[in-house]
């Protein structure tokens, strides 16, 4: 092109003029792009944000999680509308609640990836695209240039990944270390003309909690205090009394704590490879000796159990946080700190011992809200904090408001990066005061009833069907632990029908029409 621009007399004006302008069209082109900035969501599993520092826990270490939400923000109040792994992962993906993604349940449901999605969204408007890690939606991923996932919920030890077209490799060492391996390869190998987008999808702190090797015994001088709801005796609360997810009764010596375990047989253990088997053996029969040799039953064993419990799930979050830091890292010695948004959440919340559970699916606080920080430089002053309740249908209509693209007409989430800009945006940015939830999976894993309700910043109202049949409402400010259901107290009546009366709003609004059966027939 410039060599014929040293020849003008060859050019007639008309051709000069074209040629400049083409030119200058190639040019702005190219500085959009590299406005553009490139967006990395780490996505975790079961990563409860009441176990993340910034998050005010002074207890465990998460330095680099931290660090994200130092630099940029914090959201308070994220909230997911469907507390369970694989209908979150869709709803990032769609923008929308299960109903209308088909992904209600982690069950054998392959997801449709025909409908509107955010990676080919993304894809069509110049974005490279990427996800590597855990996705377990039963499909492989669409609207991706570029994929490495773990077939269903993968492995801590060894894995196999499954990358183009359709090629499963097993891999040896850690799951953490090894995702973050393939995102920073790919990010060396990528089109750099392009900006990216990059699913980070780490299996850490999914059920049955094995730490890395360096992490074996991290937190084991540590005593951890019993939450005050502990031995929650869940007085007016149906369904809570009836579920399968406490520590105390559920949760398993030998494939949760690794107590007593057959090394040669049991699945998890017998891919380790020699060398593995034997240091994380040699930790866990001390374990096992320990608890054998104490011979603890009734609330001391309950107790021994949910120390252990959390010592195995922080130790494994170690390797999670380590890795975040290590893609940090990548970013900063890389030279594209500057231009890229890193997200960080877990697909829904978790409990910690709280009312004496783990596991998640619950509408209460510890499953329903879910960790997200976010960094964008030069737009979200270091510090923000977002107390504003967003929900995870929001996530992908943010994450194109970022990329400078419309959000597709059929997500039902909007973009809240107004309120990641500063109160005086934030103020003048109109925003939801309710935010309505609907959990489906039922019996199997852990007997919770489905459910559906709605928060406010005050207010929770929910109503459980399927045999539970019952509504429960609480004051978050009088009863942020949620032990006391006020429904159907005198002087609640009011409150209470108000709260149906927007909750039915809700359905209307994101057309659950299954949910608006259910309320007309519910029990008053």
């Amino acid at each position: 092109m410039f060599a014929i621009l040293t020849h003008p007399a060859k050019l007639t004006l008309k051709a000069l003029c074209g040629l400049i302008v083409l030119v200058l069209s190639v040019t702005t082109s190219q500085a959009q792009t590299a406005q553009r900035p490139n967006i990395i969501f780490i996505f975790s599993d079961d990563h409860a944000y009441q176990g993340i520092g910034a998050y005010g826990n002074q207890i465990v270490k998460t330095p680099n999680i931290d660090r994200i939400a130092r630099e940029g923000a914090l959201l308070t109040n994220n909230l997911v509308t469907n507390s369970i792994c694989g209908p979150s992962r869709a709803t990032l993906l769609t923008g929308k609640y299960s109903h209308l993604n088909g992904y209600k349940r982690n069950d054998r449901t392959k997801f449709d990836t025909s409908q509107t999605l955010l990676s080919e969204k993304l894809r069509n408007n110049g974005y490279q695209t990427a996800w590597i890690g855990k996705m377990h939606l039963n499909s492989l991923p669409a609207g991706f240039d570029y994929w490495n996932v773990l077939p269903d919920q993968g492995h801590y030890y060894n894995p196999e990944f499954i990358g183009q077209p359709n090629d499963t490799t097993k891999y040896t060492g850690y799951v953490s270390d090894l995702i973050t391996q393939f995102a920073t390869g790919w990010l060396e190998k990528r089109d750099d003309s392009k900006p990216f987008f990059l699913i980070v999808g780490h299996k850490a702190t999914h059920r049955e909690w094995m730490p890395d090797l360096q992490d074996l015994g991290a937190y084991d001088n540590v005593t951890f205090p019993l939450p005050s709801t502990f031995y929650d005796d869940y007085k007016g609360r149906k369904a809570a009394a009836d579920q399968d997810m406490t520590i105390d009764k559920t949760m398993r010596m030998k494939f949760d704590l690794k107590v007593g375990v057959d090394y040669e047989k049991d699945f998890l253990y017998n891919r380790l490879n020699a060398e593995q088997k034997k240091v994380f053996k040699a930790y866990y029969d001390k374990v096992s000796k320990e608890v054998t040799d104490k011979n603890l039953s009734g609330k001391a064993l309950v107790e021994w159990k949910f120390q252990r419990y959390l010592r195995d799930y922080f130790s494994t979050a170690n390797s999670l946080d380590r890795n975040i830091g290590k893609l940090l890292d990548y970013l900063d010695k890389s030279g594209l700190s500057k231009n890229t948004v890193v997200i960080y959440a877990s697909d829904q919340g978790f409990y910690l011992g709280e009312h004496g559970w783990f596991d998640k699916r619950f509408i209460y606080e510890e499953s329903l809200k879910t960790p997200f920080v976010i960094r964008y430089p030069g737009v979200i002053k270091p510090g923000t904090k977002v107390n504003d309740l967003v929900v995870n249908i929001d996530w992908a209509p943010t994450v194109l408001n970022i990329a400078g693209v419309k959000t597709p007409a059929d997500m039902q989430g909007k973009s809240f990066l107004p309120l990641l800009k500063g109160p005086q945006v934030a103020a003048k940015t109109p925003w939801r005061k309710e935010a309505y939830y609907h959990y489906y999976e039922f019996p199997q894993p852990h007997h919770v009833y489905p459910h559906f309700g709605l928060r406010t910043n005050r207010y929770k109202l929910v109503y459980f069907y399927n045999g539970a049949d019952s509504w429960e409402l609480y004051d978050l400010q009088k009863d942020p632990k949620e032990v006391s259901n006020i429904y159907g107290a005198k002087g609640t009546e009011k409150l209470a029908a108000d709260l149906k009366i927007k909750l039915k709003a809700l359905m209307d609004e994101y057309k659950d029409d299954e949910a608006l059966k259910i309320l007309a027939t519910a029990k008053p």
